[in-house]
């Protein structure tokens, strides 16, 4: 009897351990296997980058998101009717919205994406925050500000994240492909910063363009805070992303006769590439545009570095860049002219970013056009920019004309 029990007992003990053992196995094993989880590759957009069959490129511009956590992120600087109901998910409206109603074909983000000490998570802020862009399946571009990395994630971090989303063709680095150093694909890294890249954009399909690139999208790393001399400062572009910039630049020098190509010429003429540069911190000499004409609104002080690294003067000796886009001074969304350049703020976007209450949240459109020739689009023609507000009738306001192809000659 005694020995029946024992050998009962032993039963029941081994049952009871391989039950444990099983259950163990069914809550954590998909965790430590891989073939358990269905494997995300990522999506890519149609590439490379192009005019559409029309004639157009547009971009839509998203400056300052400053993306928290989702719906229990407040909002600031809003009418005390709207608080109580206002979060981070009124950020995600506007930029379905926006997408919906001006169908863009590239989507640029110029930092403060995240509002880093807001979320315990970067990871999942990023995602939040560029879901409605990986959604809506369109090619985007993101540089980071000078909050995106107060949370979990370094720059680096943060760029190579960003680069791995879907749709995305953000870089970490950017490609030496034009360097005859270099092999093709490789990566520069003696470089400041993280995410200065060149994306470009070829003519429309069945053009003289169409395997010619028409269009440059500079992006750039403006930093996030310095100290110099003992004082605290924001970031700028250092002299490493300038002589990048200037060296892919000067690649196309031979092909500088303008924004343009000729109907009728020889097979190796080729249009002078228009560019735009795209980057979150304003250069210093955005403050001498207080006194000039612009166009929108100029309503507080010009938050930038200390430090002059020449930015201004590297984009005129380039001559191809027609207008730059910033972010960060978020009451800002005007357009000005500085020694032929245009320079524009997308003003903010985020409801969790700091405003004007009753201001209405705001996106910038830019809207790039070909020539149309007898038989085939040819060079770019135009550059025109305006604003959209975040309001019933998604409000279109201060559109203008960056750039004219007769008007350069």
């Amino acid at each position: 009897m005694n020995k029946t029990m024992e050998g009962l007992y032993s039963l029941l003990y081994l049952t009871l351990i391989l039950t444990i053992l099983f259950s163990l196995h069914t809550q954590i094993a998909h965790k430590l296997l891989i073939g358990h989880h269905p494997l995300h590759l990522k999506k890519s957009p149609h590439l490379p980058l192009r005019f559409s069959s029309d004639g157009t490129f547009k971009i839509l511009q998203v400056a300052d998101m400053h993306y928290g956590t989702g719906v229990l992120t407040s909002c600031k600087d809003v009418l005390a009717s709207e608080f109580h109901y206002c979060s981070d998910l009124n950020t995600t409206h506007f930029l379905k919205r926006i997408i919906e109603a001006e169908k863009p074909d590239f989507i640029a983000f110029t930092g403060d994406n995240i509002f880093g000490s807001s979320t315990p998570d970067a990871a999942e802020s990023l995602l939040r925050a560029f879901a409605p862009a990986m959604e809506s399946g369109l090619p985007w571009a993101a540089v980071l500000g000078n909050h995106d990395q107060e949370s979990t994630m370094t720059r680096l971090e943060l760029m190579s994240f960003i680069s791995l989303l879907d749709y995305s063709v953000s870089q970490t680095n950017p490609s030496v492909e034009d360097a005859s150093s270099a092999a093709k694909g490789d990566t520069i890294t003696d470089i400041d910063g993280f995410g200065n890249y060149n994306l470009r954009v070829y003519g429309a399909p069945g053009s003289h363009s169409a395997n010619r690139t028409v269009l440059d999208l500079f992006f750039l790393d403006s930093g996030d805070r310095e100290v110099v001399q003992g004082v605290k400062t924001y970031g700028w572009i250092k002299e490493s992303q300038l002589r990048w910039l200037h060296g892919v630049s000067k690649g196309y020098q031979d092909q500088k006769e303008d924004c343009h190509l000729l109907e009728g010429a020889s097979p190796s003429a080729t249009p002078t590439h228009c560019a735009l540069a795209f980057f979150h911190i304003p250069i210093p000499e955005i403050r001498q545009l207080y006194y000039q004409k612009i166009i929108g609104q100029f309503q507080e002080g010009v938050a930038c570095s200390s430090v002059n690294s020449g930015v201004l003067q590297t984009l005129v000796s380039m001559e191809d860049v027609k207008a730059v886009f910033m972010g960060h001074d978020h009451k800002n969304d005007f357009c000005g002219n500085l020694e032929g350049i245009w320079f524009c703020y997308g003003g903010g976007f985020g409801y969790h970013a700091y405003g004007i209450a009753g201001w209405s949240r705001r996106a910038r459109i830019i809207l790039a056009e070909l020539e149309k020739g007898e038989k085939s689009w040819m060079g770019m023609e135009r550059i025109r920019t305006w604003k959209r507000l975040d309001d019933e009738k998604l409000s279109k306001l201060d559109e203008q004309v960056l750039w004219e192809l007769h008007h350069a000659k």
